[in-house]
């Protein structure tokens, strides 16, 4: 089973309301429309620079950038 986790984010408060007028207009809530743009943006990166490599990713440690949600 995938894990899922909470990630803080500080952004300005206009781009938090254009944020949220983007995610209503596409029809998703909030959650929803910012893991669609991270998969995107991943998917642009690997598109333009190359895969990112399992054994990249495991050298990574996200403790200090995330909290585990059930």
């Amino acid at each position: 089973m995938k894990q899922n986790y909470n990630v803080e984010l500080k952004i300005s408060e206009e781009l938090l309301r254009k944020f949220l007028f983007v995610s209503s207009a596409e029809n998703r809530t909030p959650a929803a429309q910012f893991a669609f743009m991270v998969r995107n943006n991943v998917a642009y990166y690997e598109k333009t620079k190359g895969k990112i490599s399992d054994a990249e990713l495991k050298k990574i440690d996200i403790s200090e950038y995330a909290s585990e949600k059930e």
